[in-house]
């Protein structure tokens, strides 16, 4: 820097209050200010730009800096207001979108009715795609392009998103670019054109959803960014704009209003990266003091709770996150609220039990609480009348219990507790970050925390975080690795991303690695590797800044439109509630008709092989398409009546990518039943009850146009092929001669092998070559075959698991969910718990690893009744699956508690959803309950392929109880035997 003076302005718009400060920089090491020299907070206006103009200029009076100031570096504004027309479904501010898909079917296949209809403009599968490995798929055919050019012309369109299988893996462009080439080229530069790769990055349906919402919401977005500009004329400030996005980082003005979704949720990032500055922990990590810090953010209705990890920035959330019912993927910090706040309501029970929150008076409080006049006893009420804050008069809370008081601070205390050490990534404790307005209800000490900062201009933390945001490079990356070193490739990748940090417009000589992750890919034989880097530096010099911004003004062609919300949707905003109680089924003779609440209720089973969550959206769509699926039970069907099978094989980080069509197993399907001399299929048939693969035979079904049989071959979910049952004993044609098809053309007729093992060999290494992902389907078996060597009516044991979450979730009976599956299948709850331990790793294409459960203390149970406390902890080591589950004692001796091919579920306990490996991470609540498998599996032929000397486990299998074979859905909702067979025999 060439000046003693360097200013940053920070704006963050909130839903009640609009902040403002302006920073010296210069000054940013001096502890009692952090170089703040002005901060200003004001209700949040109808018009946005107005409540942002008015913060602005009162912090440069205040500051008496004059805004035409070169030494001005930047004005960065933090904003919700974008995700909020999404929320409100605002189909002014939504615009229509023509989607054009390379190599994948289903466009707009998992977004909400009301919002599809808005936003639905114009779909297209074209040519495309990239393989796992960045081989293309299908090369791009120009004409197909411009004749998709034409009819989006036709329509009257401008905002296109272009979406292809593995482009954030096309560094060259030879996909997504070359299509928006020919559309711009055919169109003119006045569309809207989004590529997906810009958007986000790995997993296919949540980077389309989040495509689709930036292009409706761009044309938007530009109008609101060029008022931000207008404001900054007026105020005479000459510096560059920049928006602050989800992941702590900024942009520029222009590509803010480009890909305004990453600015969502922007907010509660600024809030834990505007702590840490206040709390000086940049200056901590100089001195080498590096660790994960806590960030809690006290407003007034709830509490935002992240972590703040070494390299200055939020710990990112899951996989997805909705914004409003859309799974998306973009940068999103992992945050978890709880309804405490300044405002939250205190209500004293009979018997002196004592309530916080959810509910608030929210920005009533100097209306409502009884220390303004009000009459509604708050948790600011309880902070003055506890002597820690002087708010408001005293005396009119003077006449308060005591013994509520303490009560109350004692709920608050454990709410915190709990929400902190379900956050914390140690067992230690560890340092918390104090933000927000109503920070001053906070009680201290808390347990598992052994330091509270409370930073200087502490209210203000969401606009310090915008002023001082970094710039970002970040590069995410499949590297096949055989043949390669990584240490090699992983520095030629920090290079990327170091040069795109720089090219974003950070100093150069700020620029480091912040975030490193390496993750193999399962079920692949090439060490195919996904590879995460990114880089962080500060931003430019001011000079550099203005030149960089002078050309990304937004067209002042571009106007302001007035702040109204116009919803569209109509009465479908409101979706249907279903009485999941006294639901009931549809039976129509021998055969149940599935409705979209069933198949909701099915994807409740048990883990493994995958997500669910693509098939259940397959079959979904099929029925808003006007299919009808059906499932049939075994005993309506003749012995000899033949069975398609048919499945996917290959990674779970490729079906996360590229959704396979339905259509590739019929594909299959018909090849094999030209081989193998079938005429046709009576019914489908699952090979595993687990996974994605669970409701398969649904989606197969359909296609064929005939029922699903209720049941599959394992009764749960193996990672091989060869665990099917029929293989395990050794039936005649139990997986020979199957067939394998990659969707594109291709299909495999495998007739004959020396052993079963080879079926699972070949096919995998095939698999592998075909982009490691493809359809399998084995050999056609009986119904004979499936009923006494399968495991008959599984699809109903997990509809009525799934209907048992509903029903527990619905009255608000969290804790009875344990016991309402246990009541459809036997077994045992074996642990509550939290982990403090978790380890994984891939090896042979499998994720192997083990959690580490230990039981609650007293005061973290949420109800007397959930108390489980054997001596110990659980350990459950997992191959893919979870394999054993067993005590481990204090002096190091283990005692098995259940064991495969018995089921170990472990059950989230806030809402009973089960969990896959990749999804335990340290600190959740969980509980771990066992459900008895099938008895085909106890046999010495069972043990062997699926017990534990098949995971290489030296313990004996003890049943965690007598199996129960599954109630018929069909039997129990429709008419008698009998009468059903008796329908058949008549048609």
């Amino acid at each position: 820097m060439n000046s003693n003076l360097q200013y940053k302005l920070g704006v963050d718009v909130g839903g009640t209050n609009t902040d403002a400060v302006i920073i010296d920089i210069t000054q940013s090491a001096d502890p009692l200010t952090r170089g703040i020299i002005a901060s200003f907070k004001t209700p949040t206006t109808e018009s946005v730009t107005d409540g942002i103009e008015t913060a602005v200029k009162r912090v440069l009076n205040d500051a008496d800096v004059d805004p035409t100031n070169s030494a001005i570096i930047s004005l960065t504004i933090g904003t919700t207001h974008f995700v909020n027309a999404v929320v409100q479904a605002d189909s002014r501010r939504l615009g229509k979108v023509a989607v054009i898909r390379l190599a994948a079917p289903y466009t707009f296949i998992d977004f909400p009715p009301h919002l599809e209809r808005i936003m639905r403009g114009h779909t297209a599968i074209i040519k495309g795609g990239l393989q796992i490995d960045g081989r293309v798929i299908n090369e791009i055919d120009e004409a197909e392009v411009i004749d998709q050019a034409r009819q989006i012309r036709s329509k009257n369109l401008d905002n296109i998103a272009i979406v292809g299988v593995f482009s954030p893996l096309d560094v060259n462009g030879l996909n997504e670019y070359r299509v928006r080439e020919i559309l711009l080229r055919e169109l003119g530069p006045g569309v809207n054109i989004i590529c997906s790769r810009d958007v986000a990055q790995l997993g296919f349906i949540e980077r389309e959803n989040a495509t689709i919402l930036n292009a409706a919401i761009s044309r938007y977005a530009q109008r609101t960014i060029r008022g931000f500009e207008k404001a900054m004329t007026r105020l005479g400030l000459t510096c560059p704009l920049y928006l602050t996005q989800n992941d702590g980082t900024l942009t520029t003005a222009a590509d803010a209003a480009r890909l305004p979704v990453r600015t969502f949720s922007s907010g509660a990032t600024n809030s834990m990266r505007g702590a840490s500055f206040l709390a000086g922990i940049n200056l901590r990590k100089a001195e080498g003091q590096q660790q994960s810090l806590v960030v809690v953010d006290v407003g007034g209705t709830t509490t935002d709770v992240g972590v703040l990890l070494p390299s200055g920035f939020p710990r990112q959330a899951a996989a997805f996150v909705e914004v409003t019912g859309v799974r998306t993927n973009f940068s999103m910090p992992d945050v978890k609220s709880i309804g405490l706040g300044g405002g939250s309501r205190v209500r004293v029970a009979e018997h002196g039990r004592v309530s916080v929150g959810p509910d608030s008076v929210g920005h009533y409080l100097t209306r409502d609480a009884k220390v303004f006049g009000g009459e509604v006893l708050t948790a600011t009420d309880i902070c003055v009348r506890s002597g820690t804050r002087s708010i408001g008069d005293s005396q009119k809370v003077a006449d308060l219990s005591g013994d509520v008081v303490s009560e109350a601070q004692l709920v608050i205390q454990k709410m915190l507790e709990n929400v902190v050490d379900s956050m914390k990534t140690s067992p230690d404790d560890c340092t918390v970050l104090l933000v927000g307005g109503g920070s001053v209800i906070v009680p201290t000490p808390l347990r598992g925390v052994k330091e509270v900062v409370l930073p200087p201009f502490h209210s203000v933390a969401n606009a310090v975080g915008a002023a001082i945001a970094d710039v970002s490079g970040d590069i995410d990356t499949i590297e096949i690795l055989q043949g390669r070193k990584l240490p090699e490739v992983l520095e030629g990748i920090k290079t990327q991303a170091i040069a795109k940090a720089v090219a974003a417009g950070a100093e150069a000589s700020t620029v480091s690695i912040a975030e490193i992750n390496i993750l193999p890919v399962q079920y692949v034989t090439n060490q195919a590797t996904r590879i995460i880097v990114r880089a962080v530096g500060e931003l430019g010099t001011f000079q550099e800044a203005h030149g960089l911004q002078a050309s990304q003004r937004i067209s002042a062609d571009i106007d302001e439109e007035p702040e109204t919300v116009q919803n569209n949707a109509g009465d479908s905003w409101d979706q249907v509630k279903i009485d999941f109680q006294t639901y009931t089924p549809k039976i129509e003779g021998n055969e149940w008709v599935l409705s979209e609440t069933d198949l909701c209720e099915l994807l409740a089973r048990c883990g493994g092989g995958g997500d669910p969550y693509p098939t259940y959206l397959k079959t979904r769509q099929m029925l808003r398409d006007g299919k009808i699926l059906r499932i049939i039970d075994h005993s309506c069907l003749p012995d000899e009546a033949v069975l398609a099978r048919g499945c996917y094989m290959g990674s779970p980080s490729v079906d996360s990518e590229r959704m396979m069509p339905a259509a590739s197993i019929v594909e299959a399907g018909t090849e094999l039943a030209r081989l193998c001399g079938v005429s046709s299929y009576t019914a489908t048939l699952c090979d595993e009850i687990g996974g994605a693969n669970g409701m398969q035979s649904l989606v197969t079904a359909g296609l064929y146009e005939i029922p699903a049989l209720d049941g599959d071959l394992m009764g749960r979910a193996y990672p091989k092929i060869d665990q099917v049952l029929p293989a395990v004993y050794n039936r005649p044609n139990a997986n020979t001669p199957c067939a394998l098809s990659d969707g594109d053309g291709n299909v495999l007729l495998l007739s004959k092998v020396k052993n079963g093992h080879m079926v699972e060999t070949l096919m995998r290494t095939v698999t592998t070559e075909l982009g490691s992902a493809a359809a399998l389907c084995c050999s056609p078996l009986t119904v004979t075959d499936a009923r006494d060597y399968g495991t008959p009516r599984t699809l109903s044991q997990a509809w009525r698991i799934g209907r048992a979450l509903s029903i527990c979730r619905q009255t608000n009976n969290i804790n009875g969910i344990p016991d309402a599956i246990l009541q459809i299948q036997n077994g045992a709850c074996l642990f509550i718990g939290k982990i403090v331990g978790c380890s994984r790793e891939v090896r042979a294409g499998f994720t192997w690893g083990e959690i580490r459960i230990a039981p609650l203390l007293d005061d973290e149970l949420e109800h007397p009744s959930s108390a489980i406390n054997p001596s110990g902890q659980m350990i459950i080591p997992f191959q893919n699956e979870n394999l054993c589950a067993y005590i481990e004692k204090e002096d190091g001796t283990r005692k098995v508690a259940a064991i495969v091919p018995d089921l170990i579920s472990v059950l989230d306990s806030q809402n009973g959803s089960n969990l896959g490996s990749p999804d335990y991470k340290y600190g959740l609540r969980y509980v771990v309950i066992a459900m008895a498998g099938s008895p085909l599996w106890h046999s010495e032929a069972g043990l062997e392929a699926g017990g534990p000397a098949a995971f290489g486990l030296d313990y004996k299998f003890e049943p965690i109880g007598e199996y129960n074979p599954p109630r018929s859905v069909i039997e129990e909702y429709g008419a008698s035997v009998e009468e059903r067979c008796s329908a058949i025999a008549s048609t």
